[in-house]
């Protein structure tokens, strides 16, 4: 594990921010990369002097709505019928899309803004958003706010949880030690994330036996 992270760290790190750029535009389309491997990473660099923190959140902020616009506007010209036909091949299911579709309809523009918080809904709004054709202005002003918010939380993480510690990566059993006396740092940001994610299931299934009974 340690020699996993070692050399995932150098990737971000020579990658620069174009890296950054480009790996956060990933995780805000269809391609499974999350963004709490991208930033943190960036953030921890950042604190060793490699990058501007700033930086790292302006670059993780642009390629999360590059990403987010190539979505948007995929799904507005493909339209539901070939969305839902060939999603399955790209990892997005008819039902993770009616998740997705409820949530946009239930919150409309503010939904796009927290759907940048919450896992699995994140790299998915987009495409209910170009299909239903939501004003792309609202859909941008939300999205860059959201990703904005987010990256600056995963670089926050990144720079004051470990990028204090510049020995890390070469000490494995330094590192094994500082995770364990940050656990809490992490464990907080996993049980929000879960609970972010169990919030928007429930929200979202509420209306499927409704539904049910209509058809």
């Amino acid at each position: 594990m340690h020699a996993w992270i070692v050399i995932w760290f150098g990737l971000v790190r020579d990658w620069g921010y174009l890296g950054i750029v480009l790996l956060m535009a990933m995780e805000s389309s269809i391609l499974p990369v999350p963004s709490e491997v991208v930033i943190p990473p960036a953030a921890y660099w950042a604190a060793q002097g490699r990058y501007n923190f700033w930086g790292v959140i302006l670059a993780g902020t642009v390629g999360s709505y590059l990403g987010a616009a190539v979505m948007y506007w995929a799904s507005r010209w493909i339209g539901r019928p070939l969305v839902v036909r060939h999603g399955k091949y790209f990892f997005i299911p008819e039902s993770k899309l009616l998740r997705a579709e409820r949530w946009l309809v239930r919150y409309e523009a503010g939904g796009i803004f927290f759907a940048r918080l919450l896992p699995v809904v994140r790299h998915l709004i987009g495409i209910p958003a170009g299909i239903v054709r939501m004003d792309f202005r609202i859909y941008s002003l939300m999205t860059i706010t959201g990703s904005a918010l987010w990256c600056t939380v995963l670089a926050w993480f990144g720079a004051k949880v470990i990028g204090d510690r510049p020995e890390l990566l070469n000490d494995p059993h330094q590192m094994i030690r500082v995770l364990a006396d940050r656990f809490r740092w992490f464990a907080g940001l996993a049980l929000l994330l879960v609970i972010l994610y169990i919030v928007v299931m429930r929200l979202t299934a509420k209306s499927e036996p409704a539904q049910e009974g209509v058809k």
